[in-house]
């Protein structure tokens, strides 16, 4: 038997046996969590007392005697660059999460949740906007400099309702902790009173690195994502008695740079510092492949991003014991989201759609987890096989939030208000979404997906029902010549209703940021 036959067998055999201790953490998550729900329903309003506020806004009580009830909080956590399947809820048997499988245990878990882009201002932009990048203008990640920082800095969509803006005109008070990268940093944009984040969008490391806050930078020695959720716990706990809306954004686990060849400097490098790291696929690079080729099937790179994903977990873990000690835990609803998919080593890629060329659209890159939690409105242990896109995020929050109507008319958002779906319920919904990242434009439908290169291809076809891994492309196999014009004409007729056209780049439009191609 050849040597990489016998590697093959005994990734093998470690996945299924790493995957059955899953399935039973997973049932016994499940079954805490129904009993965590069960004691927030009987603790009721009763938290503990005030604290000091360090934002203005109406307490809980005030909005509640306006509204007729206090209204719902809203956390959301927002990771950088990670897959669906990095996370032990989504199957992933040697990347420790326990805190968000928990999370996920004790409410809803989107299994077909998709990034509208690859990349991170895109699909940030599309989250506080509900809008395609066709639409408010960011088609790619800003640059270091000009627009984030500087005498040219400027939010990219400062002219867009946005949903920390209309949730600040509802009374709630905003913060945002983390990674911004959507332009003018040193100042808070967009509604948000608290401000902590970063001079830049990139990660180079994650210890001494500059940080934003009260309008001044400084370079901080510890481990960022510790920082992010200490600030986090800070504004939870100083706005406990005060509708709020957290959008806690952290920078990992990223998973580029030189850094994921050296081992991570959090609690968690000891413990997969001899691990194998089963769950990604060893391969050789896609023939696409321009960047990163150096971590594929390096296993100090996957222990390196594994490290960063537990160090994201534990401060999940930490927002929801804070929750929990305020009594905050049956009035918040809690997301966790990815901005984007990200690949380690499927098909080929490390990284995502920006890592190749031409730049790609396959569902690693478009693949994000999409967890809901909220005991009494969201039930518990429950997953969604509806397809979900990122611009469907900011109309399903507000309907949650019974803020529905103060979506922007103008421009439509092509987005859905899927609540229903986040409280188990069944609604009229389409399984459909659509992807746009610079030229590249993709359909996607439960069973097909489609994606056109403007202006001269390659264009692509794959069968998904048959063929998951996109391998094999049918795009000018006549046997499919009416599928392809059917799913063309769809991704068409979409964008002829959501795009403006001077952001419009097949049709001559330009882009508020820096672009990876030229028509």
């Amino acid at each position: 038997m050849g040597l990489s036959r016998r590697r093959v067998l005994v990734a093998t055999t470690g996945l299924a046996a790493a995957t059955a201790s899953l399935r039973a953490a997973r049932a016994k998550a499940i079954a805490d969590a129904r009993a965590a729900q069960a004691a927030a329903a009987r603790a009721g309003q009763g938290g503990p007392g005030r604290v000091a506020q360090s934002e203005a806004g109406p307490t809980n009580e005030e909005a509640g005697a306006a509204t007729g009830s206090p209204p719902t909080n809203l956390v959301v956590i927002l990771t950088d660059n990670q897959g669906a399947w990095t996370l032990g809820c989504y199957g992933n048997p040697d990347i420790r999460t326990p805190h968000i499988d928990r999370l996920a245990a004790g409410g809803m878990r989107f299994t077909r949740a998709f990034a509208n882009n690859a990349v991170c201002s895109p699909t940030r932009a599309s989250l506080l906007t509900g809008l395609m990048p066709s639409q408010h203008g960011v088609h790619c990640y800003l640059r270091a400099g000009r627009l984030q920082m500087g005498p040219e800095a400027k939010s990219t969509i400062a002219e867009f309702r946005t949903l920390p803006e209309i949730l600040a005109g509802a009374g709630y008070t905003c913060g945002l902790v983390g990674k911004w990268h959507l332009g003018d940093n040193l100042h808070p944009q967009e509604g948000f009173g608290y401000w902590i984040t970063k001079p830049h969008g990139h990660t180079t490391a994650f210890h001494d690195v500059p940080i934003i806050h009260k309008g001044q930078v400084t370079k901080r020695p510890e481990y960022t994502t510790d920082l992010w959720t200490d600030h986090a716990v800070r504004f939870l706990r100083s706005n406990r008695d005060r509708p709020f809306f957290l959008l806690l954004a952290y920078n990992g686990p990223y998973g580029l740079g030189k850094s994921l060849l050296r081992p991570a400097r959090n609690r968690h490098a000891a413990y997969y510092a001899d691990k194998p790291m089963v769950s990604f696929p060893r391969t050789e690079p896609h023939p696409w492949l321009r960047n990163n080729r150096a971590y594929l099937g390096n296993v100090t790179a996957m222990r390196r991003y594994a490290a960063e994903c537990s160090g994201v977990d534990d401060g999940v873990g930490e927002v929801v014991r804070t929750l929990d000690g305020l009594g905050l835990t049956a009035k918040t609803l809690v997301v966790y989201v990815a901005d984007q998919g990200w690949s380690g080593g499927q098909g080929g890629i490390w990284g995502m759609g920006d890592h190749t060329r031409p730049l790609h659209a396959f569902d690693t890159t478009m693949h994000i987890p999409l967890i809901g939690r909220h005991p009494g409105g969201i039930p518990v242990g429950r997953t969604c096989d509806r397809m979900i896109a990122t611009y469907d995020l900011m109309p399903t929050l507000l309907g949650y939030l019974g803020l529905g109507d103060r979506m922007a008319a103008e421009p439509a958002s092509p987005g859905r208000d899927g609540s229903a779906l986040l409280c188990g319920k069944s609604a009229e919904w389409e399984d459909v979404v659509f992807y746009e990242f610079e030229t590249v434009r993709a359909v996607r439908t439960a069973q097909w997906k489609y994606i056109h290169r403007h202006p001269d291809g390659p264009h692509e076809l794959y069968h998904l029902a048959t063929d998951p891994g996109e391998a094999t492309n049918l795009v000018d196999d006549p046997a499919h010549a009416e599928r392809r014009a059917a799913l063309e004409q769809r991704l068409d007729a979409f964008f002829a209703r959501y795009a403006e056209p001077k952001y419009d780049l097949y049709r001559g439009g330009g882009s508020k940021t820096g672009r990876l191609t030229r028509t």
